[in-house]
């Protein structure tokens, strides 16, 4: 083998190479991006913001402690409240989408209906790891 030969390969490989650590710090660069992002947006549990109102209140609008015991309990009542809206408005919208479905099926041949039935399968699983609210 020839000595340009074998330079010429030896930079083939060092491309080589270098070309697969950027795919793959591109990757995991990615896939880090990706992880941080959807933990900086979970969301807070109720307790945990409803604390974190009451204290921006209190400093903001100087609250005597009575007042911020008392603005505690206003916020966890109309949570409750909401919640019990929203819950009523999701069992309603389930109805509605059930009943579309339904007449979906109806209008569907035999051969259309597994196929369905599978689009529905991952359309649920996907509302169910990205829900709405």
């Amino acid at each position: 083998m020839s000595e340009s030969s074998a330079t010429r390969k030896a930079a083939v490989w060092v491309g080589i190479v270098f070309l697969l650590g950027v795919a793959v710090g591109a990757m995991a660069g990615y896939g880090y991006e990706r992880w941080s992002v959807s933990a900086a947006r979970a969301p807070l549990p109720e307790p945990v913001r409803r604390a974190q109102r009451v204290d921006q209140l209190t400093r903001e609008l100087s609250l005597t402690p009575d007042q911020a015991k008392q603005l505690d309990q206003i916020l966890m009542e109309r949570h409750a409240e909401v919640k019990s809206v929203r819950d009523q408005s999701d069992a309603q919208a389930e109805q509605i989408r059930q009943k579309g479905r339904d007449q979906i099926r109806a209008i569907l041949t035999p051969d259309q209906k597994p196929k369905f039935e599978e689009f529905l399968r991952k359309l649920d699983e996907e509302r169910k790891h990205n829900p709405p609210h």
